[in-house]
């Protein structure tokens, strides 16, 4: 349940500022938490557009409650959600650069091979964290990257991610949906079987980007 790892968060406290992207489920906007007694945050914020059923909220809801359970500098970082008002909101942490991709296809030439392996870096300690608590991400990508003010990387979008058994030869096996092709593993689209090994392969891409933006 969303409630065991995300916190509760009271809608008068957000302030949303502007639109800056669109996700599956609805608009994603930045703005600021203004908690009494703490400084204001900046955060981006995930909204769940009106008309949805249930099955919809329950998947939306469902990366805060992934999200929720990480601790790491290289991973998104969750504030709360607001479930018990509309629209329902996931907000997380604000990111100055967004996404990875398009961050570095803007800024040709930029940037240092030192540099570029520092974000590489931090990448994948991100994902060694997520592998070492059990999850696969499934969707890893520079698209799916976010990147702050000081140019660290954090792993985001897990409305794809799956929990593997306590097992280290344990494998998700996909059933339906869309799989991002050009990021995964061979054995994943064979056979839909997802892995922390499969995960090292979107790495090996994303690398790819990276050094050749």
């Amino acid at each position: 349940a969303v409630e065991e790892f995300a916190k509760e968060i009271d809608p008068s406290c957000i302030c949303i500022d502007r639109v800056i992207g669109a996700g599956e489920f609805g608009e994603v906007c930045s703005g600021r938490l203004r908690i009494p007694g703490r400084k204001d945050i900046a955060v981006a914020i995930k909204t769940l557009k009106g008309g949805y059923m249930d099955q919809q909220r329950r998947t939306f809801l469902r990366e805060a409650s992934i999200i929720g359970q990480f601790s790491n500098s290289n991973i998104i970082r969750l504030e709360g959600v607001v479930t018990r008002s509309r629209p329902v909101m996931i907000v997380v942490e604000y990111m100055e650069n967004g996404g990875l991709d398009t961050f570095l296809r803007t800024r040709d030439g930029q940037f240092t091979v030192l540099q570029l392996v520092g974000m590489l870096h931090g990448i994948a300690v991100g994902m060694t964290y997520l592998s070492d608590m059990g999850y696969v991400h499934r969707d890893l990508a520079a698209r799916n990257i976010l990147v702050d003010e000081n140019l660290v990387c954090k792993v985001s979008d897990f409305g794809m991610s799956r929990v593997l058994e306590d097992d280290s030869e344990a494998a998700y096996t996909a059933t339906g949906g869309k799989i991002p092709i050009r990021w995964t593993a061979p054995e994943a689209i064979a056979y839909g079987k997802f892995s922390s090994a499969s995960d090292a392969w979107s790495y090996g891409i994303v690398m790819w980007e990276v050094m050749s933006y």
